[in-house]
């Protein structure tokens, strides 16, 4: 873990874990580029779990990180820049869902990481903020990822006061998904209704909200998932009150008389 980040596969479920929490898992150039080629990969992974070590989820880019960038010449430091946006595009656009389990700080880049998520799920002492201001520098990388996720007015807000925000606060604005007061059983909680559903569905469902079809492709699409195996196993699967099975044979979905 020379990088600072842990990779694992647990059946169908992959655990991406920041691992450098002496530095409260802030990240440097070496921890984006591990990120980014965890992401950029993640196989046939039905979900993904984002989490931190120790008693902070991420404090975003390493102040260290910062000014060193900042001594660099004006091209490499783009270069870098750069980095870290393809490193949170690829979480953004990663195929199959993330779910983030944060706890104490997620600043800056912290905050970012939780937006590019599909679930973001706060402990109740979790800690939000953009303070890039306080240092003289703006959230220029993060800040598609942070506008599609909480809008302009919250961002405006948000960017240019550089204040902290609890994480029922950061649940207000929508930057995270649900507050828990067992981070654990809710994170799981979650992954175990993500694994309900069909496999190649699922990663559907997350392409549809980025994608935005107009009209005549949401028909086209709605026809060719109704008409494809797993929604006909699906299909028979709840007639037939049992749950389906994907073509490993690994079962998915629940059957509920209630749908």
């Amino acid at each position: 873990m020379a990088s600072g980040l842990r990779v694992e596969r647990e059946g169908p479920v992959l655990r991406v874990t920041l691992g450098r929490p002496e530095r409260r898992n802030a990240f440097d150039g070496e921890l984006i580029q591990a990120l980014h080629d965890a992401f950029g990969d993640v196989g046939d992974a039905r979900a993904v779990v984002l989490a931190g070590d120790g008693p902070s989820f991420c404090a975003g880019a390493d102040i260290e990180w910062h000014r060193a960038s900042g001594k660099l010449g004006h091209d490499e430091n783009v270069r870098g820049n750069l980095a870290l946006y393809a490193m949170l595009e690829s979480i953004d656009r990663c195929p199959a869902p993330v779910v983030a389990r944060i706890q104490g700080h997620a600043l800056g880049g912290g905050s970012a990481l939780a937006c590019c998520t599909d679930v973001a799920i706060a402990a109740e002492d979790a800690v939000f903020g953009f303070s890039e201001v306080r240092l003289g520098i703006v959230p220029a990388i993060v800040s598609s990822f942070v506008l599609d996720r909480i809008g302009a007015p919250a961002a405006r807000r948000l960017f240019t006061t550089g204040e902290r925000i609890d994480a029922r606060t950061a649940l207000r604005y929508g930057l995270v998904s649900e507050v828990a007061a067992d981070l654990d059983a809710a994170v799981e909680r979650t992954v175990r209704d993500l694994l309900a559903g069909g496999p190649d569905a699922v990663r559907a469902a997350k392409r549809l909200v980025q994608e935005r079809p107009d009209r005549d492709a949401a028909a086209e699409l709605a026809a060719r998932r109704r008409a494809s195996a797993e929604a006909q196993e699906g299909f028979t699967a709840f007639i037939e009150k049992r749950p389906a099975r994907g073509r490993d044979g690994a079962a998915w979905g629940v059957y509920s008389d209630r749908g």
